[in-house]
């Protein structure tokens, strides 16, 4: 048996070997990190026996899928620990997630986060009595006496719900057992000392309302306690972020009980929002788009035709019109379908790009909703693109420049996912492998690295995700560029080509800020409220220093305004200290006070959030320098802290 490890070197063996065993024969010190294998591009529990020729990565904990078994295994030792202390207690699921994992409990009585510490110095004993994790498999009808005879009524549901055939396996540790795939460490000890249990949430079994509402446990845990204290201070750092928070102090959105998770926008909101979606339009302008617009409500046969009823029913809101059923649209792409076809097309007017700022409504679940990352109701800033076949490429690759443009405007780094067929979708393989080699030929030509996201691509064909991180190192998922071969069939789309006959033309969907109240969500979170000047609700504060000076501060407000600059002036008859540091804690990016000295030059004393007192000056030096600010939207990196 031949195994290729990750370095490119190989390891001959005569008989069969398990992960595990082969990681020994590397290393004792890679053995005892080892958390699970890589083999042939699939992740595997450490006791996977190998008996043929393979590629073979030994994941530890700084590999992401590593990690994951990891957290997985920390799951179990807090439902052992919960066991434990809490025999009543009935197991759900517990799953690794993205930042740690979670486990779902029923509890014979309350449980709250003041129980954490008892819980987590009995995981502590669990690690330490270095219990061995052991697999193993049941036939359908043993496996679902065993949890019976342990009152798990949840897992036997579980095994009820899988498929005639399907592999059941069991891990155990001491007397613990949870029905599992794994992968998992070999042994509680391997958890280590780097955890923490974060949260408590109510969560509906498997996620449907009409169920029990169970207990749910955030958790996290890391390799190293180096990792687990940066994951507290970042966590530490975004509490102090939160945009429901911010949005609130800064009077920028709100939500009310008259329509969960439908936001309303104040004043200052709808500055900074319009800000954003001029700058969308100027950019779009420059890249050849042009803008339409298409119903909020269309009727039942277009969503029909455009598979939306078959596929996300589910997710629309639903309305009867004159005896017929019509759908409040979640998606723009039907209405710009309708735009193409609405007269003839020929190959010289393609490409065709055309941007739409569309309202769209979406039925989330209660329990998912959070702030403006989760809303009902949004504008995406959705852009669809005809074109001919040879003409895919160049245009996945300008999307693709327009993109690295404005998150490069806002400091965000990002990463790139490919997303290949989904199990429910629609179209041919042919199509498919056709779309998505495309979307790879495009990224390999703009030498952009990229990681293969299998089966996450929309139903009608795959797509390239844009995972922009942002000031504190969180990730977000925002822009994207589906390729579609199925709606313009659907739709029966047709241009002209140059040999006088119809063709078919190819559709891009593609979002760059993707909802624009999500994106103001990760803005305000990404600043912590300290906008740019350019994107700032307010950019100027003009104090005066007493009542005297009222006058002189309204016309400097006055001219300020003219210029195209959004000042506001503060007439309250309160310190000038005080004033300043209302204007610090509301984020202005300046301030200017005016006084005796001030009106009688015709000056103003400057102070800006990015550098203090930066003294006194002319108005019109000081409007000249802030609009250059703003016009080209420089960001000033300084921050003052006072």
């Amino acid at each position: 048996m031949n195994i290729i490890l990750k370095d490119g070197s190989h390891k001959e063996y005569s008989q069969p070997m398990t992960i595990l065993e082969v990681a020994k024969d590397i290393s004792e010190g890679l053995a005892r990190a080892a958390c699970a294998g890589e083999v042939n591009g699939e992740v595997q529990d450490l006791r996977t026996v190998l008996s043929e020729d393979c590629h073979l990565n030994i994941l530890t904990a700084k590999d992401e899928s590593g990690l994951a078994a990891l957290r997985h295994t920390a799951s179990h030792v807090m439902a052992q620990a919960i066991k434990r202390l809490y025999p009543e207690t009935k197991l759900a699921i517990g799953p690794s997630i993205a930042d740690g994992f979670y486990y779902d409990f029923e509890f014979a009585s309350p449980l709250t986060s003041d129980d954490f510490g008892k819980i987590e110095a009995e995981m502590k004993k669990i690690i330490k009595e270095n219990l061995p994790i052991e697999r193993f498999v049941l036939p359908r009808e043993e496996a679902i006496k065993l949890m019976q005879e342990r009152n798990e009524p949840y897992k036997v549901e579980l095994i009820e719900d899988l498929e005639e055939g399907e592999e059941i396996s069991f891990y155990k540790q001491g007397e613990f057992v949870d029905l599992c795939a794994g992968p998992h460490l070999m042994s509680t000890k391997y958890v280590g000392k780097a955890f923490k249990l974060m949260s408590l949430a109510g969560a509906y079994w498997r996620g449907d309302e009409h169920n029990k509402m169970l207990t749910r446990i955030y958790a996290t845990a890391f390799g190293t306690k180096e990792e687990l204290e940066a994951y507290e201070t970042m966590m530490e750092e975004a509490k102090k972020r939160d945009h429901r928070k911010l949005g609130k102090e800064l009077g920028l959105f709100m939500m009310h009980e008259a329509g969960p998770g439908f936001p309303f926008f104040l004043p200052k909101g709808m500055v900074l929002k319009n800000v954003l979606l001029d700058y969308w339009r100027e950019v779009h302008r420059k890249a050849g788009y042009v803008e339409i617009s298409t119903p909020v409500i269309l009727n039942r046969s277009l969503w029909e035709t455009s598979g939306h009823w078959a596929h996300y029913k589910d997710n629309m809101y639903t309305t009867v019109i004159d005896g017929e059923d019509y759908a409040v649209k979640p998606m723009n792409c039907p209405g710009g379908v309708l735009v193409y076809a609405s007269e003839p097309r020929s190959y010289r007017d393609l490409p065709l790009r055309m941007g739409e700022l569309g309202l769209v409504h979406r039925h989330e679940k209660s329990g998912q909703m959070h702030g403006l990352m989760r809303v009902r109701c949004f504008t995406q800033d959705d852009a669809h693109i005809f074109m001919t076949p040879e003409q895919i490429k160049e245009e996945i690759k300008n999307v693709a420049k327009l993109i690295d443009e404005v998150y490069s405007l806002f400091g965000f780094r990002y990463h790139v996912e490919l997303s290949t067929r989904p199990e429910d979708s629609m179209g041919s393989d042919e199509d498919w492998e056709l779309a998505t080699d495309a979307l790879r030929n495009a990224l390999d030509e703009l030498n952009l690295p990229y990681v293969v996201n299998e089966g996450d691509g929309a139903f009608y064909g795959p797509k390239i995700d844009f995972h922009l991180q942002d000031s504190i190192g969180r990730t977000w998922q925002c822009g994207t560029i589906q390729l579609d071969f199925q709606l313009p069939q659907r739709f029966e789309l047709e241009y002209t080509g140059a040999d006088g006959e119809k063709h078919r033309p190819i559709m891009i969907h593609r979002v760059v800020f993707g909802s624009i109240e999500r994106f103001i969500g990760i803005l305000i979170e990404h600043f912590a409220g300290a906008f740019p000047t350019w994107l700032a609700p307010v950019q100027v504060k003009v104090l005066p220093i007493s009542d005297k000076y009222a006058d002189y501060a309204e016309k400097v407000c006055c001219e300020l305004c003219d210029t195209g600059i959004r000042a506001e002036t503060d007439m309250r008859s309160e310190k000038i200290g005080y004033k300043i540091r209302e204007a610090q804690t509301s984020k202005i990016p300046y301030m200017l006070i005016v006084g005796q000295k001030e009106e009688e030059e015709g000056s103003v004393s400057v102070r800006s959030r990015f550098a203090g007192d930066e003294g006194s000056m002319e108005l019109q030096e000081f409007v000249g320098r802030i609009k250059e600010e703003i016009d080209g939207k420089i960001q000033r990196q300084t921050e003052k802290k006072d």
